[in-house]
Order: structure tokens, then C-alpha cells, then sequence
């Protein structure tokens, strides 16, 4: 991610320019066209199945791979924005991106030409450690959880290709890939023209593996990458998976199983800024431990396999919210407990970790059905994990990074901190 930009970021007296928001509006839509490229295999897994006649854990393994590449991916390619800055890495990824997206057409009838392929595609997944430190150095403190958040909804790229993929692959079987390499190609284009790096952006002039080892060394950098890789990770296993549990549990045909997954997915995406607004105005540890909140108490009630209509739905829609909130209030949390020096390099070992949190669940749910013919079992780990962030984040993070003065007086911190 970006040292520089932690260096330089908007201070808490200045107001955003045109740029900044400029250059959030269009890395937002950047960031969502490469997550729909980066979610393409997901929602068509069950169309291929009746070809390639794929096992429960082959189907998971075969969704998370790119998930699992587009993750750690972000670590590099945070270091590359740092060294090159966002208006030349916007563009660059969005047009690696279009190689595998086009490859798809011929992998698509083969799983080995499909799992490496989606290694390719996982360059879709990295664009999050680009568009981070660029909306991190244009904005305010007390404006960057919203801006955060709002970018942050470039993950509806989900949702669109759970809605979008099935439908147009159904008119056309190349039809989604054709489609989606020419609107990667456009961005490319138009944020090339239009995306601006801040003016004092400052490049460093440290290694990458030294400002790594630094982040790496910081205890917060680890309880904030554990509680993204519950909040966002169980974003993107459910933006994977639920097409599949769906198909499988509830015997929903592709498309309509697609169409609840974007609802899901939607319901994130809305949510996601609501969690970064709450948190520029109430300690986000506190919005963050509430939203995990909800999301253990209704992955328990799912764990009985309610009926879809209504209860099911209620329940998915609910841990929707909640996984949303919780990841926008984690990246608010990031600015306040890790040093200014080290937010870039801390934020792209976070932001890895929670892209990590989604390639172990698609496996285990996989896994867990394939040996019991049930997913209780994952839904009661779900509750456990949101539990324990919870409690962590209410007990531990309300004063990491604190003052001991600050850790006296709780509200104090919140109060000063903006």
C-alpha cells in the first residue's frame, strides 16, 4: 500500500477538491469492474458443473482460487502504488485484467485450464491495495472512514456479476467475458485520462521488504488483519460460495440462485459506507463490534436451516449488513491505531488478510458437506468467529493505539480523535 500517501494525506483541516472526489468516483467504479471480472467463475459454477461434472469441494476450490491469488497479490502490488502511483496502476491492472477474462472462453471447458486461469484472474482481486492509499491521501480524517467506505462499495462488482454473468452467459456462453473485456478496456482508457496522484505524493525510498518487516511488526497490524478477515473475508466467501449453497441447499436453479447472491452482495455494498460513516462519528471498534454482533446471531439462526422465504432470507440479508458495516468500520479503525508513518504498509498486509478470510470458507463449506451433508457445522463456525471479533474489538481495540490517558478515559479518545 502506500507509506507516501500516509505521509501526505489531507490533514484534518482541509477540505476535499474536485480531484479527490473525482479520483474516488472513478477508482470506485475501477475497483468494482475488476471484482466483477475477479467473480466471473462463481456465478456460472453450476453451468459448468453439468459439463465438467465437478465434486462440492472441486466446485470450491475452483471459485476460490482467484480469491486466494487476488489477495496476496495485494501486498506487491500495494509496494508497486507506493513506487508508481495509482494513475499508472489503475490502468495497468485494469488491462491485465482483460487477458484472463478473455482466456475464460477456452478454459471454461476444461477444470485444469479453468483452476489456472483463475490463478490469472486473481489479478482482478488486487486492485483494492491501489484504490486504498489513493482515497487515503486526498481526504481528512474526519471525512476518510465515508470516503473509505464509499470506495469500498466497488465490492458490488460482486453483486453485478451474481446478477449480470448468468443472464448473459445464458443469451451467449462468451457473452459475459466479451462484454467484461470491453468495459475493462474502456476504464483503462478513461482512468488514465482522469485519475490524479496527489501532487506531494512522496515516493519512498526505503525496500519493500523493510517497510513490510516494520508493518509486520506491529501488533495491530495483526488483530486489524484478523477482524478484515472476518468482516470482509466473509464477504467474499459468501460472494463465491452462495451461488453454490444455494444450488445445492435450496435447489435454486442458477439464475435465481445468482439473483439472491447479488442481493446479498448488494446489501454489503450499501452498508459498507454506512459502517465508515458511523465510525468518523462513534469509535468504529464499537461500530465494528456490534455489526459482528449481528452477524453471529443470525449465522446461529441459519446454522437450523430455516426455510428460504422468510427466514432464511432474513438471516442472509442480516449477516449481509453486518459483514458490510464491519468492514467499513475495520479500514476507519486502521487510521487511528496504526502510526501515520505505517497506515500504507499496514493497510496492504490488512487488506491481503481479509481477501485471505474468504479463500478458507468456500473450501471448508465445500468440505464440511462433501463429509456430512450439512452446513450447519460452517455456519456455527461463522457465529464463533464474529463472536470472538466482537469481543476483541470491544475489549482490545476501543484503546490500541491509545495514550495511557486515553485508555483511562475511553471517551476521551473518541472525542479527540475526530
Amino acid at each position: 500500500m502506500s507509506t507516501k500517501a500516509a505521509a501526505v494525506a489531507a490533514s484534518d483541516g482541509e477540505k476535499p477538491s474536485a480531484t479527490a472526489y473525482v479520483d474516488l468516483i472513478v477508482a470506485t467504479v475501477g475497483f468494482g469492474l475488476t471484482f466483477w471480472a475477479w467473480n466471473l467463475i462463481a456465478p456460472l459454477a453450476g453451468d459448468l458443473d453439468k459439463k465438467l461434472d465437478m465434486s462440492p469441494f472441486a466446485q470450491s476450490l475452483m471459485v476460490a482460487v482467484p480469491v486466494l491469488v487476488g489477495s496476496l497479490g495485494r501486498i506487491p502490488v500495494g509496494a508497486m502504488t507506493d513506487k508508481f502511483g495509482a494513475r499508472k496502476m489503475f490502468p495497468l491492472f485494469a488491462a491485465l485484467t482483460i487477458v484472463p477474462v478473455l482466456l475464460l472462453i477456452p478454459a471454461k471447458e476444461s477444470y485444469g485450464l479453468l483452476l489456472v486461469v483463475g490463478f490469472l484472474l486473481g489479478i482482478g482481486g488486487t486492485t483494492f491495495a491501489i484504490g486504498i492509499p489513493l482515497v487515503n491521501s486526498w481526504f481528512p480524517p474526519s471525512r476518510r472512514g465515508f470516503a473509505l467506505g464509499v470506495f469500498g462499495m466497488g465490492m458490488g462488482g460482486v453483486a453485478l456479476s451474481g446478477y449480470f454473468t448468468p443472464r448473459m452467459y445464458d443469451k451467449g456462453h462468451n457473452l459475459p467475458f466479451v462484454v467484461m473485456a470491453i468495459a475493462l478496456a474502456v476504464y483503462a482508457v478513461v482512468s488514465w485520462l482522469l485519475l490524479r496522484d496527489r501532487p506531494d505524493r512522496v515516493v519512498p525510498t526505503t525496500p519493500l521488504a523493510h517497510r513490510l518487516g516494520e508493518a509486520a511488526k506491529l501488533r495491530v497490524t495483526w488483530e486489524l488483519s484478523a477482524l478484515y478477515a472476518i468482516g470482509f473475508g466473509g464477504i467474499v466467501a459468501f460472494g463465491v460460495y452462495l451461488p453454490t449453497y444455494l444450488k445445492t441447499w435450496y435447489e435454486l436453479g442458477p439464475t435465481d440462485a445468482g439473483t439472491k447472491a447479488a442481493g446479498f452482495a448488494l446489501v454489503t455494498v450499501i452498508f459498507r459506507p454506512l459502517g465508515g460513516w458511523l465510525s468518523d462519528r462513534v469509535h468504529p471498534a464499537v461500530v465494528a463490534a456490534w455489526s459482528l454482533a449481528v452477524v453471529a446471531l443470525f449465522a446461529v439462526l441459519q446454522a437450523f436451516d430455516p426455510d428460504l422465504d422468510p427466514l432464511g432470507t432474513i438471516c442472509f440479508l442480516a449477516m449481509a449488513a453486518g459483514l458490510g458495516a464491519a468492514s467499513g468500520a475495520v479500514f476507519a479503525l486502521v487510521a487511528r491505531v496504526t502510526p501515520q508513518q505505517q497506515v500504507g504498509s499496514v493497510t496492504g498486509i490488512v487488506g491481503a488478510m481479509g481477501g485471505l478470510g474468504g479463500f478458507v470458507p468456500p473450501l471448508v463449506m465445500g468440505a464440511i458437506y462433501s463429509a456430512k451433508d450439512s452446513y450447519s457445522i460452517g455456519f456455527m463456525l461463522l457465529s464463533d468467529l464474529a463472536l470472538a471479533g466482537c469481543v476483541y474489538a470491544i475489549g482490545r481495540m476501543r484503546t490500541a493505539g491509545a495514550t495511557p490517558a486515553e485508555r483511562t478515559h475511553p471517551a476521551r479518545a473518541s472525542s479527540s480523535e475526530g
